[in-house]
């Protein structure tokens, strides 16, 4: 069973991949940081590049070069903080990546039936329950996710829910260690 799920993983992610070069010339950190920056605009490059798994030097250069492309545009804020934004160009840019994305997600699923998505789905989300406790980074994980289509119908994401139950166990852990 583990082999087979190393397999379809590869081959979804192979596909994935592909999928920035196809949409774009983009490498895949510089396409997962416009899906970034359309969900939460403002981040600073630090951050930027802490959540696509790049150090602050190479999200630098990342950043530079998705600015000379007029993708992204850095905004001085209050006092030395600057927030990377996305551009109109850069903000259609993430939204052809997560369209090209999807289609080739819909096309893996195009095989099952109503009740095997239905059953699939359920193991996902185990899945990445257990995945984030092995990570303990919803933003890296999510980081090329359609965040707009990840909780349709009221549907909670099983990442955002690990990750505020994991944020909930660390407050209550401060306070039980301030009062204690």
């Amino acid at each position: 069973m583990a082999n087979l799920l190393g397999a379809t993983a590869l081959a979804i992610t192979d596909d994935l991949l592909s999928a920035p070069a196809s949409a774009s010339r983009l490498s895949m950190s510089a396409a997962a940081a416009l899906i970034v920056l359309r969900a939460d605009p403002g981040v600073s490059v630090t951050e930027l590049g802490r959540r696509v798994g790049l150090t602050q030097s190479a999200a630098v250069r990342m950043v530079d070069g998705l600015e000379r492309d007029a993708l992204v545009e850095r905004r001085r804020t209050i006092g030395n903080w600057t927030g990377v934004h996305p551009t109109a160009k850069g903000r259609r840019t993430a939204g052809q990546l997560l369209t090209s994305r999807t289609s080739q997600l819909t096309g893996v699923l195009d095989g099952l039936g109503d009740t095997e998505i239905r059953r699939l789905g359920t193991l996902l989300a185990k899945l990445l329950d257990g995945l984030y406790q092995g990570s303990g980074s919803a933003d890296r994980m999510c980081r090329l996710c359609d965040r707009a289509a990840c909780t349709p119908d009221g549907v909670e994401c099983p990442v955002g829910a690990a990750d505020r139950a994991a944020a909930r166990a660390a407050a209550e852990d401060e306070a039980r260690t301030d009062h204690g």
